[in-house]
């Protein structure tokens, strides 16, 4: 049985394997604060045009995420990963649904809603 033949929850027990996952979450670590500061110097920075701000921060928003997945939760192309694609794909639909549902609601309720000068003016 090679290194690379163990069930995910196993326990690694080459040196080599260790010493590779371990170079990696560093890598991923460093590659998450480098973009943390990059945000940081983005926002208080004066030589990023004014309204191009959110979009830097964006940018580097889903970099960041791009980072976490790969290094951190090991989402990549391979095969068997395909499971935690679709439920990570799954967890992303759920919570679009919730954000933009719930958006969705508070805008025609608050379409339907009676102005707040007749509301006062009905109560006097």
């Amino acid at each position: 049985m090679s290194s690379a033949d163990h069930a995910p929850g196993d326990a690694l027990n080459v040196p080599a394997d260790i010493a590779k996952g371990l170079r990696s979450y560093l890598l991923g670590l460093g590659l998450a604060t480098l973009l943390t500061a990059a945000s940081f110097w983005a926002v208080t920075t004066h030589l990023i045009y004014g309204p191009g701000v959110p979009v830097a921060v964006l940018v580097l928003a889903v970099a960041q995420m791009g980072i976490h997945l790969v290094f951190f939760l090991h989402i990549t192309t391979a095969p068997d990963n395909t499971n935690n694609v679709l439920a990570l794909a799954f967890g992303t639909l759920i919570v679009c649904l919730i954000v933009f549902g719930s958006i969705w609601i508070m805008a025609n309720l608050n379409h339907k809603m009676m102005p707040m000068n007749e509301l006062i003016r009905m109560q006097r």
